[in-house]
């Protein structure tokens, strides 16, 4: 720090005077620059929050305003709730206002706004205290007033900044989903305070909402002729305002105003005239509301909420109106009653039901504009509350405002704050959820809603959205005014709920001290047994020591049945590079907190559990040593063993490198080759002795290959050594577990045989010769094929020379398939009978097999040629070259011929004599050749390695397991593997499916041939599921009937195949008998088609020649629609245009079924005239609308007549706003003479419900009908499925 910098500080013998006013240049600030202050503590103490830490002999500065206040309009209302900063210690202290807030559980800000309000209502706060609950008599979790009691209290003494509700909203039964709905806070009030009266019945509380909240008003309609007036009493507990009068352009000014217009009589003539009891006729009449009695505590909604009959939808009135702070409301009481000479008489509800009606029939006569309205049932004995007489009244009806709740927002969602005054210190607040702020009567009027503009029509929409909802006024009468219970005056019963929830509090407090001071990290162990890495999160408590820990994480991890607690210890771990940073030797009593670096919310380390066996020592890592792990690589036995970690400094030079694995792994250092893997199939051979460890791009963990044999395979340059080509093959290698089918024939121990006998140290040629000697030698092949013929016999024949003369060629390469060694040939033939026979099977059938196969499938295609070897592993040659080269390149044989030659022989033999060859298509999008166009093998230079063998995945498989473990590699394209996989499952790869099952057990089929495993990853499992398997070209496709005139009109029927290059007659000949085997379909060819399926849309019809592929697009998972024809086939060409019309009768309100147009062109006039053709209308009188939406483009028939496009101006379907270009649209059309019906309103309700009905049914949105919203309900046994009103 500067001197100039030091200047600027203020000097610790001069402290700011906070109670100054002087201004900041006057004490010393500089304008224009950096200004210093220090904060130190005053007297040697630490700033604290005023009330933080208050003894139970305070408690009465929680019923009032103590402590320090934010400057007077640094926070308003209106903005308060839109940015907060949230930490952790905010959520903690209390508000520096002393008010403590409430936590929104997600969309309960309109429960919060009411609690706060009901909280800082002194006689209800104080009613609520002196109610006693009793344990016994029911569950302190149900019982709401119980609950309320609870909140508070809290609310009084916590010292958060902001407390639950969840346990009132429990009391309420209501659930979690709860939170998620959004209410009317007035709706809110009155079924809370209904559920209140329920709860307080037999107590002293049973008419406290009654003697608070309820007021009564006579309901009158008096005669104009003979001045008879009939009446009725009711209650309310809240007043409705209108901020809009109906069909009104101009929102009332102000409150006042408001409650004017609602005692405004209105007069009853013409056809609304009222009957006359004396008079005994109907005759011109008032009716109107006249205020008999204001409750003590004045509620006022202002109903800003209305619903727009022009859009049909609901909408927030944001116009502004204005209330005061003080109301008089004498002049609305009306003296008229004393001087009527008929206000004894009744005629509507009788005199009886005085002071006993309910509130929600007041709601039905004057305030229900929004629909169904969910009401409260508040009943008082008569007589137990007499009605004041007006004149007396007057003198005392001055009410204060002390609540304003306020919506943000608009109809369709928004927030609840509140903003109270506090009786105690008369200041204002706002209560937003968690936080409590003061404010200014400026922020109050803020809340008046509009603009300062004009209040025109459209002033609403561009006014302010946040603006007032319900205001809460209390009467102005000292006698009744009560202030908040001192603690003194506490109830017993209460002073015990304090002592309670201080304690929990206190508890709270202890628990999150304890949770400040634990350290949570990461802890990672490699399991002694099943040798596979667990992880769990450590938590310590800081001053807990290492070997406290250890025991800790011992436990942690169930390793005390395993080994002893001696045998483990916690290491410095870095998960992501699998790196052990650093032993703890020596500091076994030092505690966590010091040894971590202090209690962290996150680590930039972990911690591993390291474990030995009890003849081991642990190994010493020093900070600064690299981590290498050494894999020995075997040559002869094509080995790669497990990993040896040995530590290593990075300024080591690969000389002393060697030197050291030498003596790690006991091989000589002289012939060592040492590979360095740096990333995925990285492969790097450390060959330059002076180089160092970081200079050859070693890091904080590595892993190494070494081998160190003396074989000629040194001296090979790196990419084509025998080591090379084992870690490449190491590297792609992963494990699959492979579920097989039950129906699986065969022993799975001789399988076994089959695949596992030998080596792997075999070279290639020999493998291919050995599975092909043995094909002239078999006697079984016609006993296991039964269809074999000759033509296969001269197949297998030149196979079988081919494989003779492989000894003169072999290569010096060695095999990465499991050798299939003697036993197979020379030795135990017997054992291994069957494997022959299935190999023999696998080698030879296919070509004949599948064909044969085939002919079952189709009566039609039975000449269709499967055998080409092109067209791909999965359906066409198992022979002896594809069974060992499946995925090799041009590997030389012992006739000279490579892959290809063979390849191009193999397709001329199999084709001979054949009409057709459906499989050899340059490309298709479906499943995939496992060769290329010019026949050459797809797979990389490198042969792919598989093996497999039988796991128990399940308790006592034992004999015939139904589990295969494969390690194989994923470079291997799914032809090759599936090829891999036959002997195992005992068929054709042509006849089973691979599914990959993923996390969630879903399983999804892979077809695509041509793709490798690389997507695979290890332990990935496969499902093997019996079945004809795609080959090259063909798709599956699911077919669906198309029902016009059903109510679900897309039906399923089943799953085919179709070919690439089949013409679309050919596919129809083969579903008929699938249709009538499967489905119960008896079809003639000529009398069904086929057309395009877009979701549930029926589109182009496909013509008999059209061919899939060159006509019609076709892909994987394919859905076209079946049409059963009425009559012959209208559609002939592609140039005509088949839409589905139906008709409208307006004068019936029905429609028509569909019916079928072909159009030979686009032509309206066209149109015009087939529709007039089928319906017998006159031409000139059609008049037609494109349907829209799904078809069946379903409309309701109230909204048919005027909401469609009638008549549209065009000459041509295919222009605005038609554009029909393809077939399957919907054309509705009418007579234009036709008159629409008249419905009385009782038929249109019960037509619409009908509709509404239908519509439903069908899935179709009903545009007339509102969506019905949740109810509000609180539910007095905490059980929602009981009735609300039990009484």
């Amino acid at each position: 720090m500067g001197p100039g910098e030091e200047n600027q500080l203020v000097p610790k013998e001069a402290p700011l005077d906070h109670t100054s006013d002087k201004s900041l240049l006057d004490a010393s600030f500089e304008a224009g620059k950096k200004n210093f202050l220090h904060l130190t503590d005053k007297d040697g103490e630490q700033p604290q929050i005023l009330l933080e830490d208050s003894s139970a002999a305070d408690d009465s500065a929680h019923d009032r305003f103590i402590g320090p206040l934010p400057r007077e309009g640094s926070v308003s209302s209106t903005s308060d709730y839109v940015s907060q900063s949230y930490s952790y210690s905010s959520i903690l202290n209390k508000s520096e206002t002393g008010y403590v807030g409430l936590v929104n559980q997600a969309m309960t800000c309109y429960l919060n706004s009411l609690l706060q309000t009901l909280f800082m209502t002194p006689e209800f706060r104080n009613a609520l205290y002196k109610w006693e609950f009793e344990e016994s008599e029911e569950d302190p979790v149900t019982s709401i007033p119980y609950q309320l009691q609870r909140l508070f209290v809290l609310l009084q003494t916590s010292k958060k900044r902001a407390i639950e509700t969840t346990d009132v909203t429990r009391s309420f039964g209501w659930d979690s989903s709860e939170a998620w709905q959004q209410h009317d806070v007035q709706e809110l009030c009155r079924v809370m305070f209904d559920a209140l009266e329920q709860k307080w019945k037999q107590t002293e509380q049973a008419d406290l909402i009654n003697e608070l909240y309820q007021g009564k008003l006579k309901d009158y309609v008096r005669c104009l002729e003979c001045g008879y007036e009939g009446w009725r009493i009711d209650t309310y507990l809240d007043i409705p305002l209108v901020i809009r009068p109906y069909g009104s352009s101009q929102a009332f000014a102000s409150v006042e105003e408001a409650l004017h217009a609602f005692i405004q009589p209105e007069i009853l003539d013409g056809p609304n005239q009222y009957f006359c009891e004396r008079c005994k006729k109907k005759c011109d009449a008032r009716k109107g509301l006249r205020f008999l009695h204001f409750p003590y505590l004045l509620t006022l909604q202002l109903k800003r909420f209305d619903f727009d009959y022009t859009t049909m939808h609901r909408i927030k009135l944001n116009d502004r109106m204005t209330f005061p702070e003080e109301l008089d409301m004498s002049t609305f009481i009306d003296v008229e009653d004393e001087k009527s000479p008929q206000t004894e008489s009744c005629t509507d509800s009788g005199a009886e039901n005085e002071g006993s009606c309910h509130s929600d029939q007041m709601s039905n006569d004057f305030s229900n504009d929004d629909g169904v309205d969910e009401g409260i049932c508040l009943e008082s004995n008569s007589g137990t509350e007499k009605i004041s007489k007006p004149g007396l009244e007057k003198n005392s009806l001055i009410y204060e405002l002390f609540s304003v709740m306020v919506h943000s927002g608009s109809a369709a969602g928004g927030h609840y704050y509140a903003c109270i005054k506090s009786f105690s210190d008369e200041q204002w607040y706002s209560f937003n959820d968690q936080h409590v702020s003061r404010i200014t009567q400026e922020d109050i009027k803020k809340t008046h809603g509009g603009s300062s503009g004009s209040r025109g029509y459209y002033s609403s929409a561009f006014a302010s959205s946040t603006n007032a909802y319900m205001l809460i006024y209390r009467l102005k009468d000292p006698a009744r005014n009560a202030k908040f219970l001192e603690v003194d005056e506490y109830p017993e019963h209460i002073k015990n709920l304090v002592h309670r929830e201080r304690e929990l509090e206190e508890q709270e407090k202890r628990q999150r001290e304890i949770e400040r001071n634990t350290c949570k990290i990461k802890l990672f162990c490699l399991h002694p047994v099943k040798q596979v890495m667990m992880e769990n999160k450590l938590e310590v408590h800081k001053d807990k020591t290492l070997k406290e820990a250890v025991e800790i994480a011992y436990k942690m991890m169930d390793l005390d049945e395993i080994l002893p607690l001696d045998c483990c210890r916690l290491v410095k771990y870095d998960e992501f590079h699998d790196y052990l940073e650093r032993s703890y030797e020596g500091e076994e009593d030092t505690p966590m907190g010091l040894l971590l670096g202090g209690v962290k919310s996150t680590y930039m380390f972990d911690l591993l559990l390291e474990t030995r066996k009890p003849d081991q020592v642990f190994q010493s890592y020093k900070p600064g040593e690299v981590m290498v792990k050494v894999h020995v690589v075997d040559l002869k036995a094509e080995t790669v063993a497990s990993p040896v970690t040995v530590r290593a400094y990075l300024n080591q030079t690969i000389t002393e490198f060697k030197q050291l694995i030498s003596k790690a792994i006991h091989l000589p250092a002289e012939t060592m080759r040492i590979v360095l893997e740096r990333c995925y199939n990285d492969l790097r051979l450390l060959s330059v002795p002076s180089k160092t460890l970081k200079a050859e791009g070693f890091f904080r963990s590595n892993k190494v290959f070494v081998e160190s044999s003396e074989t000629l395979d040194y001296q090979m340059a790196f990419t084509d050594s025998h080591l090379w080509k084992l870690l490449d093959r190491h590297a792609n290698t992963i494990r699959l577990f492979v579920l097989l089918p039950e129906q699986s024939p065969g022993s799975y121990s001789k399988r076994t045989t089959y695949q596992k006998a030998g080596g792997d140290s075999s070279n290639i040629d020999d493998d291919c010769e050995r599975v092909k000697g043995p094909v002239g030698s078999l006697k079984s092949v016609e006993a296991i094929l039964e269809e074999s013929t000759e033509k296969l016999k001269s197949l297998s024949l030149q196979q079988q020379q081919d494989g003779d003369n492989g000894d003169s060629s072999k290569s010096t390469e060695t095999s990465d398939f499991e050798n299939i060694e003697s036993p197979l040939n020379e030795r135990d033939s017997s054992a291994s009978v069957d494997n022959r026979e299935l190999e023999q099977h696998m080698q030879t059938s296919d070509p004949e097999n599948f064909q044969s196969e085939e002919r079952s499938d189709s009566d039609v295609n039975n000449d269709r040629s499967t055998s080409s070897v092109d067209s791909d592993i999965l359906s066409s040659s198992h022979s002896s070259d594809t069974l060992c080269n499946a995925d090799n390149a041009q590997i030389p044989l012992a006739n000279g011929l490579d892959s290809h030659s063979i390849t191009s022989s193999r397709r001329t033999k199999a084709n001979e004599g054949k009409k057709e060859t459906w499989d050899t298509a340059e490309e298709d999008s479906g499943t995939d050749s496992e060769y290329d166009e010019s026949g050459k093998s797809r797979g990389e230079t490198q042969y792919m390695y598989f093996k497999a063998e039988p796991y128990a995945a399940e308790e006592g498989s034992g004999e015939g397991h139904k589990w295969l473990m494969v390690h194989v590699d994923k470079r291997i394209t799914l032809a090759a593997f599936k090829q891999h996989l036959e002997p195992f499952v005992g068929v054709l790869s042509s006849h089973f499916k691979v599914f990959r099952v993923y996390a969630s057990n879903q399983e999804f089929e892979s077809v695509r041939l041509n793709e490798t495993l690389s997507s695979f990853s290890d332990d990935n499992k496969i499902t093997i599921r019996l079945g004809r398997a795609l080959k090259k070209g063909e798709y599956r496709v699911k077919v669906y009937q198309l029902l016009v005139n059903e109510q679900e009109p897309c039906k399923f029927l089943l799953d085919a195949v179709f070919a690439k290059g089949m013409t679309v007659r050919q596919s129809k000949e083969e579903l008929i008998p699938q249709l009538r085997e499967q489905c119960g379909l008896e079809l003639s060819i000529d009398r069904f088609r086929l057309r395009k399926k877009t979701w549930k849309n029926p589109g182009t019809v496909f013509l008999d020649y059209h061919i899939y592929e060159e006509d019609i697009n076709i892909s994987s998972n394919w859905e076209v629609f079946l049409e059963v024809l009425d009559g012959i086939e209208k559609m002939k060409s592609m140039s005509q245009l088949a839409v589905l019309s139906r008709r409208w009768r307006p004068s019936e309100m029905r429609l028509d079924l569909f019916q079928e147009v072909v159009l030979e062109s686009s032509s309206v006039d066209e149109l015009r005239e087939k529709l007039s053709e089928i319906s017998g209308i006159p031409l000139d009188d059609i008049e037609f609308a494109k349907g829209r939406g799904t078809f069946p483009c379903d409309i309701s028939v109230l909204d048919i007549h005027q909401d469609l496009d009638w008549n549209p101006k065009v000459s041509t379907l295919n222009v605005w706003p038609l554009y029909i270009c393809d077939d399957g649209a919907v054309i509705f059309y009418r007579d234009k003479t036709e008159d629409l019906m008249e419905l009385t309103d009782e038929q249109r309700n019960e037509l619409m419900k009908k509709e509404s009905s239908r519509l439903q049914k069908t899935g179709h949105r009903v545009t007339y009908s509102p969506r019905k919203e949740k109810a509000l309900k609180i539910y007095l046994d905490g059980a929602p499925n009981k009735d609300l009103a039990q009484d």
